[in-house]
């Protein structure tokens, strides 16, 4: 049986977080982070993905997605396998990255303990994506996005953490064109 989450209507928004292998601290480098944008920007050119909210941490993702093109899963699928092919010609390739040997040790041998590979793993299987039903659970969802740097002591409020969409949503530059949500009335 798949312990995978389903996406069951594609015209609805999503809510995913999908993390490194064994939560590797991967994204403290900029560099791999900015691959990662790179990887949705052209998904959003040439895929469909509508991104509705986001936020990189050291070893995770959320997002809230949709989609006016392809299927969410196949976005995500195509997503993942590219960037973790040019996430790992990144590593191997940086030469002051002190953690190279172990990260990708590690990540082969997630690759070679998961029969859906062959040799190497950069992403856990999973993005878990959770139907966002309302509006209430929307925005829960994305202040929980949002506030994540907060919580993890990055930084003392949501738009200052510049890999985020909170900067957006503050009428600050952001790093990536959204489709901003409505604001909720209470």
């Amino acid at each position: 049986m798949s312990n995978k989450y389903k996406f069951h209507d594609q015209d609805k928004l999503y809510f995913v977080s999908f993390s490194v292998v064994y939560w590797i601290d991967l994204f403290i480098r900029n560099e791999y982070k900015q691959i990662l944008l790179e990887s949705w920007k052209h998904c959003q050119k040439h895929k469909g993905l509508e991104i509705y909210g986001w936020c990189i941490m050291t070893s995770h993702v959320h997002m809230i997605i949709g989609s006016n093109g392809d299927k969410m899963e196949d976005i995500l699928r195509d997503m993942k396998r590219h960037s973790a092919t040019v996430l790992r010609n990144a590593i191997e390739n940086n030469p002051v990255e002190s953690r190279k040997e172990w990260m990708l040790w590690m990540m082969k041998r997630a690759g070679t303990k998961n029969s859906n590979n062959e040799r190497f793993q950069l992403w856990q299987q999973d993005n878990h994506p959770i139907m966002l039903f309302n509006h209430n659970v929307l925005h829960q969802k994305l202040d929980y996005i949002h506030n994540n740097p907060v919580e993890a002591g990055f930084v003392e409020k949501p738009e200052d953490y510049l890999y985020s969409s909170a900067r957006n949503y503050y009428d600050l530059p952001g790093l990536l064109d959204i489709i901003l949500v409505d604001p909720l009335l209470v």
